[in-house]
């Protein structure tokens, strides 16, 4: 087979593995009020599991509240359960016709305990990335039709796309350990 056909599937199955990786990311808190660490809970809606961006409006208050509204006033309380069922570190006040979300101020240790979470995070992102090589790297060396020659030449064309990877993984990470680490 051709070298596109091994790189477009690498491309894919990267793509899938960094964009994981930013969403696991968005989930760590900053000490700052962030829509994206709520707005993917999912919630039971007349029989119908949505996310919470689906039947409420997520705006943020100050630095450190948001303000969740949903459209229909009857599943507040829906809405209030599965924020507490997900166990994210806020306090929250039913206001009748919103949910105000505080989040406590982060201190030091917070900060470094959460740096220490994007790190496992981003060390299980290059793994995924790794192990993706390991696979298109089985491919090709099973592929009876390449030469030698072309074998390794795909090999080092696989090892430039998966570095540029790792690297792209290596930079959410480093933005996101700023973040963390700002006060």
């Amino acid at each position: 087979m051709e070298l596109n056909f091994y790189l477009t599937r690498l491309n894919e199955e990267a793509k899938k593995s960094i964009n994981n990786f930013e969403n696991q990311i968005t989930k760590i808190a900053v000490g700052r009020a962030n829509p994206a660490l709520i707005s993917k809970i999912k919630i039971n809606y007349y029989e119908s599991i949505i996310s919470l961006e689906e039947i409420a409006a997520i705006s943020i208050a100050s630095p450190l509240q948001l303000l969740v509204k949903p459209y229909d006033m009857s599943i507040i309380k829906t809405i209030e359960k599965a924020i507490m069922d997900n166990k994210i570190n806020v306090s929250i006040a039913n206001e009748g016709h919103q949910l105000r979300l505080t989040y406590p101020q982060m201190t030091t240790d917070k900060r470094v305990e959460m740096t220490k979470q994007l790190s496992t995070l981003t060390e299980q992102a290059r793994v995924s990335i790794r192990q993706i090589r390991q696979e298109i790297n089985k491919l090709i060396k099973s592929d009876s039709d390449l030469s030698e020659d072309l074998q390794k030449q795909f090999l080092d064309n696989i090892q430039k796309e998966i570095d540029r990877n790792i690297e792209k993984i290596n930079v959410l990470s480093k933005e996101k350990e700023k973040d963390l680490l700002t006060i």
